[in-house]
Order: C-alpha cells, then structure tokens, then sequence
C-alpha cells in the first residue's frame, strides 16, 4: 500500500518528505532498516517530533493490518451457520442411520459393495425420503451409466408414503454424466450458485448423487502416471469442501474390483472383491460403506444385506449392521 493513499490520516507534508527519503510504501516504513530515531533524523527539523512519527508509524501499522477475529465470536459464527442449515437425511432404518451417524452433516459417504448389494437403493431411498419430508429442497442425481430408472423411482417413491409423486420427482434432477470433465462442471456451477446465495428461485439442492463415480475416474488411473490420481484427489477435496462450506451431503457410489491377496492381515482377506480406484480413495470420503448382499428372507420377497462401515471420521470404524430390500425399499431386519 502506497503512503499517499493514507493521506489525510498521514500529514501530506509527511509523506512527501518519506518519499523523498525513499519510503513510500507502508512495507518500506513498517520494515525500515533503522529505528524511528534514526528515521526521524531523516526527515526536515521542525516537521513532526519523534513521538508524532511513532504514533503515524503506529497509524500506518493499523491500516495494514487485517482485522483481528476473535476466536469465539468466530465459533458463534461456525455454530449459527450449522444451526440454520441443520437438515437431517436418514435411510429410514434405524440400525443403518445409527450406524453412519444419519446421512447429514455436510459429509461425503462412500458406498461401496458388490452387484445387488444396495447401492443405488440406498442412495435413492435417502434422496427421496429428503424430497417427500422437505417440499423447499431438490436432489442432483449425476448418472454416469445411463441406467437411471424413472418407474422404480417413481415406485420407491409411492412406497415412502409420497403423496404427489410427480411434485416429488420433478425435485430429482437427473444428469447423464459421462466424464469428470463434466462431472466437475455440474459440481462447480452449483457451487457458484451456492456461493452467490441463489438458487435460481427454485427449492436449494441439499443432496448430490453420483451413481457411479468409478467409470468417471477408473479409465486416468495408472501404474506408470501420476495424473490420475492427481484428478481423482482434488475432485474428491472439492466435494469434501463443497459439502462442509455449505452442509451439502453427496453420495459417491463406488463399483469393486478384485482382491489380490498379498497380506495376510488385509482388511478383505476373506473377500474376493474390495471398493475400487484404489486404496487411497477411502481416505478422500468422510464415511466408506461396505454393502453385502446375502441371501433371501424365506417366505417373503425380499434379500438380506450387511452394512458395515470400514472407514469413518464421524462414527467407529468396522461395525455392522443387517437391513433387508423388498420391492427396493430398504426396511429394518427386524420388521
């Protein structure tokens, strides 16, 4: 900052006679190679008296300076932000929601598991039940396989006890996704409208699905190239921020690969497949679900399934918990 620019505050005269001294700018004062004595030698006899320059040095200081914030005024501040954008997001199954500490939070979840595990039920199950219990908020389903389906949402739906099912999907806003090019232009456009306060007139997206994310970073990752890993970790630190800057919760489905069994101690020893992209993409979510299917309820149509939590910095790691699907709502193992 250059001293003229503090003129009143500065005396003109003043900072005419630093800058013929060759100060003329707040860093030259503050960082002067002397003390204020021998910078009061410099100037003309008569101009200020030592004790005056102290206070403009002082003056100077001030205006450089960023304002101070005070550490509790600033937790206040981190709190009534939590308070007025509180919303809670649940599976509707007790056991599940206690498990991961609700689906709320400003949190990324993984969810991860084999072929008719449960991924994309849950994640629609949560996303809906948000949209029936609350009319002002809307859900961005980002389908990278193209295999969205609108009668089983539409179906799922009427059996969550929505009363306009038509008013409700018209909040599922539904995206074909093919490459994390575009995956990042969804995610930046609603972060510059999350920004700016706005949504458009229209219900404020509180949940992002994307269903999956492996076919959208799976193909950049290499043995021989970092690049890679480079895109899938700050696509993943942007959601992180995202969610937690304005209490946004994304659901991140993840497909599996293969174990090769190289250590005996190995979370998936007795597993034949583990979440994919990598061991290094758990640690990028706040919550990594593991979803198992694991026979069929005799005398009923519906399938048993396992939920356990292999990561989580939120809720204990490696616990579990046992739900059933029938018609492709998730209920209570006990109901």
């Amino acid at each position: 900052m250059r001293l003229h620019t503090l003129i009143p505050t500065i005396p003109a005269d003043l900072v005419s006679a630093l800058e013929s001294c060759g100060i003329k700018t707040d860093t030259d004062l503050l960082f002067f190679d002397g003390s204020n004595i021998e910078l009061f030698a410099k100037l003309p006899r008569g101009l200020v008296t030592c004790g005056e320059l102290e206070k403009y040095v002082a003056l100077v200081a001030e205006h450089a300076s960023p304002p101070g914030i005070r550490g509790d005024e600033e937790l206040e501040a981190v709190l009534r932000k939590q308070r007025e954008n509180a919303l809670e997001l649940s599976s509707g199954v007790g056991e599940l929601d206690e498990l991961v500490g609700g689906f709320g939070g400003g949190r990324v979840f993984e969810i991860s598991g084999e072929k008719e595990s449960g991924k994309t039920a849950l994640a629609l199950q949560v996303s809906l039940r948000l949209l029936i219990a609350h009319p002002d908020t809307s859900v961005l389903w980002m389908d990278t396989c193209g295999d969205f389906s609108v009668d089983r949402t539409a179906r799922v739906a009427n059996e969550l006890g929505a009363e306009d099912v038509s008013a409700v999907l018209e909040r599922l806003q539904v995206a074909l996704v093919l490459n994390i090019e575009d995956a990042h232009g969804l995610v930046a456009d609603l972060r510059e409208r999350a920004d700016g306060g706005s949504s458009a007139g229209g219900p404020r997206v509180r949940c992002v699905v994307i269903d999956s994310i492996t076919p959208l970073l799976a193909p950049s990752l290499s043995n021989i190239s970092a690049q890679g890993h480079a895109t899938m970790t700050t696509f993943m630190q942007d959601l992180r921020d995202f969610a937690r800057t304005h209490y946004l919760t994304f659901l991140v489905v993840n497909d599996t690969s293969a174990v090769v069994q190289q250590n005996s101690n190995a979370a998936f020893t007795s597993a034949a497949r583990k979440p994919a992209l990598g061991p290094s993409f758990t640690f990028l979510t706040d919550c990594t679900l593991w979803l198992s299917k694991h026979g069929e309820v005799e005398g009923e149509s519906a399938s048993m399934h396992d939920a356990e939590v292999l990561r989580s910095r939120m809720t204990r790691s490696e616990t579990r918990c046992t739900f059933k699907i029938r018609g492709g709502v998730l209920y209570s193992a006990i109901s």
